[in-house]
């Protein structure tokens, strides 16, 4: 193998994606997954894989400074591409420490595996971050997240990522270690964890059970086609500058309550209802604690110097997914009743 990459939160939605996409394109990389597998980890999605010759997983907590350690003694690794993280807002809410364990302790155990293992300057080396636009805070009606906003986090999430972040420069400033970040959007796609709102909807409007809306519904999002994502962070791994950070964005701005409205109008159609029957499901509940009201997106840096751009519409998109969420019942199934949780254990027991 000509390189080895460590790729955290492998089991994850966009973990999952990258894996797959980095396993198959690049045949001559050992791509070693490692994973916690909490709730929202499914080795399932990556069973088109998992026993191709140039893949590894192997279940470790980024909190485990001796396990991670371990796995950096053992696979000397020329890469990493840190995704592990606890994600999900209203989690963050209830339960802060979790995020500041993961998301910021978790990172630091890494970003120290990784010094200790590669040295000072560590050449030909790269520690990728994958962080999320939410550090910027909220935007008005107008204007643009980029590279040099100020930070400004509104959530326990977005303050545990925003943490993150300063300490993988903190190490690029200080030790020298070669850093890149990139600040994405808010992701779609199949194999995201029905607790976002894709799925959750989706998954309600079939079952014609409520479709709890936060607050008015006008909350603005950029959308991001998860592919189009694991497209960017293959070409920020290989061609980005190190040290700099790279904002990656769908330039699909939509409204909450618009995504829902299509998500309803197209399952009329798909399950053969009424047309605006599923409208009718639609609950406005209290809006979350410190509910940013606008995200957007400017990847101008990234599209200059790398020639990325999103290849798939929102409109695209939500029908792509639609149509995986129909015909993948059983994965939901066994993701909502957690019996997917059993697939490590029958896959993996027993092996060294």
């Amino acid at each position: 193998m000509s390189k080895t990459i460590l790729i955290t939160g492998g089991a994850g939605f966009i973990g999952s994606h990258l894996i797959e996409l980095m396993v198959r394109k690049y045949p001559d990389y050992r791509i070693v997954n490692a994973d916690a597998l909490t709730y929202a980890g499914n080795l399932e999605n990556l069973s088109g894989i998992d026993k191709a010759e140039n893949y590894s997983f192997e279940k470790v907590d980024i909190q485990d400074v001796a396990a991670v350690n371990a796995l950096f003694d053992k696979y000397a690794f020329d890469g990493v591409i840190h995704l592990a993280a606890e994600s999900h807002v209203d989690r963050s809410i209830e339960s802060p420490t979790e995020f500041i364990l993961t998301n910021v302790l978790g990172t630091v155990n890494l970003l120290n595996a990784a010094r200790n293992s590669w040295g000072e300057g560590a050449e030909g080396k790269l520690f990728y971050h994958v962080s999320t636009d939410e550090v910027y805070g909220s935007l008005g009606d107008t204007g643009y997240f980029h590279e040099e906003t100020p930070y400004d986090p509104r959530s326990p999430y977005s303050a545990s990522k925003a943490s993150s972040d300063h300490f993988v420069r903190a190490y690029y400033h200080t030790y020298k270690l070669p850093v890149v970040i990139s600040n994405c959007s808010n992701n779609y796609g199949p194999y995201q964890f029905p607790e976002k709102l894709l799925p959750l909807m989706i998954n309600n409007i079939k079952n014609q059970q409520s479709l709890p809306v936060y607050g008015d519904g006008q909350n603005v999002r950029d959308w991001l086609w998860v592919g189009d994502h694991c497209t960017a962070i293959d070409q920020i791994f290989h061609g980005g500058r190190v040290g700099e950070t790279y904002n990656i964005g769908g330039h699909n701005e939509r409204k909450n309550l618009e995504i829902v409205h299509a998500l309803c109008d197209i399952l009329d159609r798909k399950l053969d209802r009424p047309e605006g029957k599923n409208r009718e499901l639609i609950t406005f509940v209290t809006d979350r604690k410190g509910h940013d009201r606008r995200y957007a997106i400017d990847s101008s840096k990234l599209q200059g110097e790398l020639g990325w751009k999103p290849t798939v519409s929102v409109e695209e998109g939500l029908e792509k997914t639609i149509d995986w969420y129909l015909a993948n019942q059983e994965w939901m199934d066994r993701v909502t009743s957690g019996a997917y949780q059993g697939y490590y254990e029958r896959m993996y027991s027993g092996r060294e």
